[in-house]
């Protein structure tokens, strides 16, 4: 375990492993260990830079909280590597990776269903505010059984209990549910633009299973950005790189390899 300080002073936690270009996996809404499953499939060909995200796993937090915090982290954790990264997202970390991307030079750009609201959907979005209640009445485990129903979800799933029962992180990620809330309203806050000036490759992924609102938010990246390909995994979720790990990354391996300049020392 490797950290980083921040520039607000908040250490950020970080593993590494193997050995060439580097890539960075920034996890959502849990902790790097989302990554375990993806992890050994790069690392044979890449360093394999993973973090913890503020307030979560090893980093440690601050009490002032901003998706612009959460970008100079990752700002941090790139000056800790060799090279110019690749990006590798998830959810949140999807977000994360393209807006840290608009400022710092990287490799490339790579984001599963990045948690951008637009269109009616972000008009409506009260997640926060629901969750919000609920933690008021100290209901913290239907506090994020609010936010999996939504994000992972899109609010329709029958037998979501048992569904959410037979979950391998379930009930522990309940843990980071005030994290959870603070992102989730940082998220609705956020204002998507017309366009997103990202001066490298990105791949763009999305599962037919995943959460409506997201798939539309993964297409309104795509128009945005000036260089994209867009990728959709046939019964896939929101969850998809660690539901699928091997169909996930032969797909992002092969954009890789028409991107990334292995000979790069990491």
């Amino acid at each position: 375990m490797q950290t980083v300080t921040a520039a607000d002073g908040t250490s950020i936690a970080y593993e590494r492993h193997g050995a060439g270009p580097p890539v960075i996996l920034l996890h959502g809404g849990s902790t790097r260990d989302y990554w375990q499953p993806v992890v050994p499939r790069f690392s044979g060909e890449y360093t394999v830079v993973v973090p913890d995200r503020r307030g979560r796993g090893d980093s440690g937090d601050n009490d002032e909280y901003s998706i612009g915090r959460e970008i100079a982290d990752v700002r941090a954790v790139i000056d800790a590597v060799d090279g110019s990264p690749v990006l590798f997202g998830h959810s949140f970390g999807g977000l994360q990776a393209i807006e840290t991307a608009r400022t710092e030079a990287v490799e490339a750009v790579i984001a599963y269903e990045p948690s951008y609201l637009v269109g009616e959907y972000r008009n409506q979005a009260d997640l926060a505010a629901t969750m919000a209640a609920k933690l008021d009445d100290g209901e913290r485990r239907e506090a994020m059984k609010l936010h999996f129903r939504e994000v992972i979800h899109g609010g329709e799933i029958t037998n979501y209990e048992e569904w959410l029962e037979n979950w391998p992180p379930w009930p522990a990620c309940v843990e980071h549910v005030e994290n959870t809330l603070r992102m989730d309203r940082a998220i609705e806050q956020h204002t998507f633009p017309d366009t997103l000036d990202v001066d490298a490759p990105a791949l763009l992924l999305t599962g037919t299973d995943g959460p409506s609102h997201l798939r539309d938010s993964v297409r309104a990246v795509h128009d945005a950005l000036p260089d994209s390909r867009l990728t959709e995994f046939e019964n896939l979720s929101h969850i998809g790189p660690a539901e699928a790990p091997d169909r996930v990354t032969t797909e992002v391996k092969e954009f890789l390899d028409r991107t990334v300049d292995r000979t790069a020392e990491a």
